[in-house]
């Protein structure tokens, strides 16, 4: 299998529509920032040779009972759920956070001025992938197709610093895995398909011989 459920996911993506929004005039300062932790049905390459998309329904069933908002996953916490200062949504083209950055001096003075100045400009976000929550395929290429769909916890959105894993298309991710991980998690896709193919050729020779056996009476 391609995730150990238990192990927490995190994927990076860069959206250009991660941006502070402008108060109008007389209005009080507004230290909110809104944009894309995820997106569906747009397939992205976690290493070479190895794509991923989201299912639309992925979040349906999911436990967003308190999640947080942070920077680079650090722990910080910027905004949240369980206080309304984070809002999630879903549409068409993926998933929303919506954060108030004003309940903090580092919110306000250094996180919300990089958003605002472009210095920042992509998310991430932390999750689960339920025991079922997967389905892949190997092409005749050898290149592997993943689908999530379903995430079992959503624990935080995150704001990333640096560059995007791909800065040619609009999201991109990479996997936290190390190359040695990633060479373990690939090797034990192959022994699942491998196992698969297995039970599926030992299945027509059962066929065979109970047709034969049919014929033989």
């Amino acid at each position: 299998m391609p995730f150990d459920p238990k192990t927490r996911q995190y994927r990076n993506f860069s959206v250009s529509n991660f941006q502070a929004s402008e108060p109008e005039e007389k209005e009080e300062q507004s230290y909110r920032v809104r944009g894309y932790f995820t997106t569906f049905n747009e397939p992205y390459e976690l290493w070479p040779g190895y794509f991923e998309e989201i299912d639309p329904h992925a979040f349906d069933t999911c436990d967003m009972s308190d999640v947080i908002m942070q920077v680079n996953h650090d722990g910080h916490v910027f905004a949240r759920t369980r206080n309304g200062s984070l809002l999630l949504a879903f549409d068409e083209h993926g998933g929303i956070g919506e954060a108030d950055l004003g309940g903090s001096k580092r919110g306000r003075e250094e996180l919300y001025e990089s958003i605002k100045n472009g210095l920042v400009d992509r998310m991430s976000f932390g999750f689960n992938i339920a025991d079922d929550g997967f389905e892949y395929t190997v092409d005749s290429d050898g290149v592997y197709h993943t689908r999530i769909t379903k995430i079992s916890k959503l624990y935080d959105i995150s704001a990333i610093e640096g560059f995007p894993a791909n800065d040619g298309t609009e999201i991109s991710a990479r996997s936290y895995f190390d190359g040695a991980i990633k060479r373990i998690e690939a090797e034990r896709l192959q022994s699942a398909l491998e196992a698969q193919r297995a039970m599926e050729l030992r299945r027509k020779r059962m066929e065979l011989r109970a047709k034969s056996m049919q014929l033989r009476h």
